[in-house]
């Protein structure tokens, strides 16, 4: 079983670096590694050398999705059966892979999974979500505090459910993606018209038409989860000008697949402890 996993990376320490390749290098199953870095300067070329990854300089910076897809496509060329791509900012036990990995092979039918996502405390991250409307991603980003208490939020990253149970669910988070490689041969990679933000859900969306996109707990790992866009108004305007791209693409108001994928995501949410 080969797996493969890929690292994009913009300004981040070494150190971080590290933590995130020492949990890929040191899974309980053989992995191969690509660091893709769109710094400007290459000092994480020594890291990748220290965990044996293939190291690949993008200084003009492409975007997540792009960089990713140099070393998804290097993947796939190298016989990987299934990929993960992972940020920078996170860190998990050597069963992660592997246990992901059997959970696919088991399951033929499921095309992307997730792990439970964790803050750095222990507490859970709600990464699982539904396919978004405009009015989500406004609400949410520009008044949180009243889409939390409308309980809009909550259904939205589907609280109910517990996370403590196998489900599928229309969008998971590109923290932690593990894929399979002869689905990303036929469907191809991330869109590359987003720079940053919303390529994720674009990808489990695309994955979904065609096979399942599901959150996997029995294993989890621990993701920083910065929120960039919330602190940065560079990012910020990632965030707006993707979300503008993803609704031209699939739809602002009427969006018959986003219903469906949504309403099947609730009727058949699980509930904590079943």
């Amino acid at each position: 079983m080969r797996i493969s996993c890929s690292v994009v990376s913009y300004k981040h320490t070494p150190a971080q670096i590290a933590q995130v390749l020492h949990s890929a290098a040191n899974s309980a199953v053989d992995a191969v590694l690509y660091l893709v870095d769109n710094s400007p300067d290459d000092q994480l070329a020594a890291v990748a050398r220290e965990y044996s990854a293939t190291y690949i300089h993008l200084p003009h910076n492409p975007g997540f999705g792009a960089a990713h897809n140099l070393a998804i496509d290097a993947a796939l060329d190298n016989g990987s059966v299934y990929h993960a791509v992972l940020n920078p900012d996170i860190v998990f036990a050597s069963n992660v892979l592997p246990v992901l990995a059997n959970f696919m092979a088991q399951n033929p039918a499921i095309g992307l999974t997730m792990p439970s996502i964790l803050y750095p405390d222990g507490s859970q991250q709600h990464l699982c979500k539904l396919l978004p409307t405009p009015v989500d991603l406004i609400l949410r980003r520009f008044m949180p505090a009243w889409y939390r208490r409308s309980g809009r939020l909550a259904r939205y990253e589907l609280h109910a459910s517990g996370y403590d149970q196998v489900m599928d669910v229309p969008a998971l988070s590109g923290c932690f993606m593990m894929l399979r490689s002869d689905l990303l041969r036929r469907i191809g990679g991330f869109d590359q018209g987003y720079f940053m933000y919303l390529e994720d859900v674009d990808l489990s969306r695309r994955i979904g038409q065609v096979a399942r996109t599901v959150y996997f707990p029995k294993v989890a790992i621990t993701h920083d989860y910065e929120k960039g866009s919330y602190k940065n108004l560079k990012l910020l305007y990632y965030h707006i000008r993707s979300a503008i791209r993803y609704f031209n693409k699939w739809g602002w108001i009427f969006d018959k697949h986003r219903m469906l994928k949504n309403q099947a995501a609730l009727n058949d949410m699980p509930t904590p402890g079943q």
